[in-house]
């Protein structure tokens, strides 16, 4: 029998990166299964994606301190992340076809995660997640109780052991400590590319410009406001028929996409912060 995990990196490119970290796999019985790097020659740094096969009972917490000569050499920002799922909490608010798509996934094994627990600001998905087998916790939210309302969700993430934090047309905008708390692991699906139509009404803003293509956005949750790195953008052309009801049908087709494309590459740890862009490794 045999455990695996991957490590991901990035760090100054410069000469005897990939020979550094292929013998210090080697020299611990480790086999490479699958290795992506890319070059980035603006920025001049190297990011690498290494998915290993390494012996039955390897501590991943011990090779990762293992490995820190070898990262502090090369300036490197690592991570090594065991082969399991990660545990996903899906935020909601009335809109159900992106929660909907991810439960469909989750159960047929093909998000790369697992979801775990729904938090709503209202009750009117309840019915879903519960029919799915996943608790539904109900955290109003108000301009009198965001805070405390956002405590909550926080605490849920670590009663849960939340990896990974999914906003599926959640339509409350995070504080900037909330954002900073769970950046790199909280991803948004936006309905539009960015920048697009803001506000509540996005299609009809759409439909009145005449637009020839309904787009939508996954990114990363920052504390700028759908500013956040990009992980995937999905887009459907469209024409002089499609009236605002259809242009919200076809959205959210796309929004349910690309969150569910992001959502499984970031499970999958094909998914590595590059400043204010990001790395995807297919």
């Amino acid at each position: 029998m045999s455990d695996t995990f991957t490590l991901t990196l990035s760090c100054p490119n410069r000469t005897g990166i990939v020979r550094a970290v292929s013998g210090f796999l080697y020299d611990r019985g480790c086999d490479i299964g699958e290795h992506q790097q890319f070059d980035d020659k603006v920025r001049g740094r190297l990011f690498m994606r290494t998915q290993v096969t390494a012996p039955e009972g390897t501590d991943v917490a011990q090779l990762s301190r293992e490995f820190e000569p070898v990262a502090t050499e090369f300036q490197m920002t690592y991570e090594f992340s065991p082969g399991t799922g990660a545990r996903i909490l899906v935020m909601v608010s009335k809109l159900g076809h992106c929660l909907n798509d991810l439960i469909y996934r989750w159960q047929a094994g093909s998000l790369g995660g697992d979801l775990v627990a729904v938090v709503s600001n209202h009750e009117d998905l309840r019915p879903m997640a519960e029919t799915a087998g996943l608790p539904f916790m109900h955290v109003p939210v108000t301009p009198d109780t965001k805070e405390a309302a956002e405590a909550r969700l926080l605490q849920l993430v670590d009663e849960y052991d939340v990896d990974l934090v999914v906003l599926a047309r959640y339509m409350q905008i995070l504080s900037d400590e909330t954002s900073k708390a769970l950046h790199g692991r909280a991803i948004n699906i936006h309905h539009s590319f960015l920048p697009g139509f803001k506000g509540a009404r996005p299609y009809h803003q759409a439909y009145e410009r005449g637009v020839k293509l309904v787009g939508a956005t996954a990114h990363y949750v920052t504390s700028d406001l759908d500013e956040g790195p990009i992980i995937e953008q999905e887009v459907i052309r469209i024409d002089h028929t499609h009236d605002p009801r259809a242009l919200q049908t076809v959205g959210r087709d796309v929004e349910a996409l690309a969150l569910s494309r992001a959502v499984r590459w970031h499970c999958e740890h094909r998914v590595l912060l590059n400043g204010n862009s990001t790395v995807v490794f297919p």
